[in-house]
């Protein structure tokens, strides 16, 4: 099935501890749900990579028999349009000074993470999810304006890990069009207990 466009992204962090989503002044928002939207210009791109791996081909009788089994640890190359300064920090781990500096923790925290696309027909969508990963931020290329402003996006790398509820693989795929598809039920399940107030997101 063929899908178009990039819907929306949702980010949260979870605590590495209890597997329980952050809110509040530990969270990204006050549920602790943070979803791309138009007064933060959204996601320009999510490209998702190594959802699968060839497993080591078995030979035997001149002949190859089998091919072990590999599990899928996706990268997700992000490219936000402006994401708000305590959120991107947060979820990259830099830890506040007091003073307005940022310091990188070598501890960095939990993030979980689903891409929203649609079909072609826009009836449905579907999810990409990762409950268990790292984000990390290699580089930011700055450039002087020319005649135009030259903007930097957030472009980011989320590494996922294995999740033990999905038998330790790294991702999973929604899709809305199922008939017992409850996306409350799938953002519990993403987000370590996430259950939505009136003051989601930012």
């Amino acid at each position: 099935m063929a899908i178009v466009g990039l819907k929306k992204t949702y980010l949260a962090l979870i605590d590495k501890t209890t597997g329980k989503i952050l809110s509040g002044a530990d969270g990204l928002t006050t549920d602790g749900l943070y979803k791309s939207n138009n007064k933060d210009l959204g996601t320009k791109g999510a490209n998702i990579t190594n959802i699968s791996t060839n497993g080591t081909q078995i030979f035997g009788d001149n002949n190859l028999t089998d091919v072990t089994s590999s599990k899928s640890f996706p990268q997700v190359a992000g490219v936000w349009n402006n994401l708000p300064f305590d959120v991107k920090q947060k979820i990259k781990g830099e830890l506040s000074d007091g003073k307005g500096g940022y310091v990188q923790s070598q501890d960095l925290p939990q993030v979980a993470l689903i891409v929203e696309s649609e079909t072609l027909d826009r009836a449905n969508s579907v999810f990409y999810a990762f409950a268990n990963g790292q984000i990390t931020e290699s580089a930011v290329n700055i450039q002087t304006d020319t005649a135009a402003e030259v903007r930097v996006d957030d472009t980011l790398t989320y590494q996922s890990f294995g999740f033990e509820a999905w038998k330790n693989q790294g991702m999973k795929t929604f899709f809305s069009g199922d008939t017992v598809f409850k996306k409350e039920d799938m953002l519990k399940e993403v987000f370590g207990g996430y259950v939505a107030t009136s003051t989601t997101g930012k």
